[in-house]
């Protein structure tokens, strides 16, 4: 993932050159999905690597699903949840979480490829004493925001991660020194994408007042989402989905 988010960085310094003569705008290869929030804009890449989660938000996002759902389930320092479609018609103070599709998909873990490091965009799901397969919800998807660790309280983390054979190794340590996120995610969840642009408005969103359930108290709303493009790989789109 550093090498992913080294190129974000690089990207904007390009980016702040258009027009100017000096350089080139870099072009993103992957699938790219605008998230236009009553807070403002988050763009997201989407990972060629988990080819299911990929293709499923493209449709959800392209069909109209998201629009008019909320960020219900917003803790600080942690991640902002959306996507549940019972959110659209949600009153105040109603408990969310348990609207979805009718299907799961199947896992894909990547380590140590794609991991939970601040800006991951990664597919929600039920617990592991109802879903032992781990499978994800078929609409629901959160970013995460984390914190920052200090050594010896990462190495805590990476000894949990160990003793469930799930592997941090020094790449994904560094990240989470550098970073921050929320390493002890890492092999329960699928991470499928990244944000590419608007962390602030993510910031901006976890700091928002909630209530005991973790919803905010003023809705957060997704007013659209917009497929701005498709990676080569997305348009030939492999299915594991199954029904609840």
């Amino acid at each position: 993932m550093r090498k992913i988010f080294r190129f974000a960085l690089l990207l904007a310094f390009v980016f702040s050159f258009v027009g100017t003569g000096s350089a080139k705008k870099k072009v993103e290869k992957r699938s790219v999905v605008r998230i236009e929030t009553s807070f403002g804009v988050i763009r997201v890449a989407l990972l060629d690597d988990t080819p299911v989660h990929r293709d499923n938000f493209l449709k959800l996002a392209a069909n109209g699903h998201y629009n008019g759902t909320l960020f219900h389930r917003v803790i600080n320092e942690f991640m902002i949840q959306g996507g549940d479609p019972d959110s659209k018609t949600a009153k105040p103070g109603q408990l969310l979480g348990d609207g979805d599709v009718p299907y799961t998909l199947a896992p894909e873990f990547q380590l140590p490829f794609y991991y939970h490091v601040r800006g991951a965009l990664a597919a929600a799901r039920e617990g592991d004493d109802v879903n032992p397969e781990q499978r994800s919800s078929g609409s629901q998807f959160y970013i995460v925001t984390g914190k920052k660790f200090g050594p010896s309280d990462l190495k805590k983390v990476r000894a949990n991660l160990e003793a469930n054979d799930i592997q941090m190794t020094s790449e994904m340590f560094d990240d989470y020194l550098t970073y921050g996120g929320t390493p002890h995610l890492d092999g329960s969840y699928t991470v499928f994408g990244e944000v590419i642009e608007g962390m602030e408005v993510v910031d901006q969103i976890q700091k928002v007042e909630t209530d005991a359930n973790d919803r905010p108290l003023s809705d957060v709303v997704v007013l659209s989402m917009t497929v701005e493009q498709k990676s080569k790989d997305a348009l030939h789109p492999k299915k594991d989905q199954k029904r609840r």
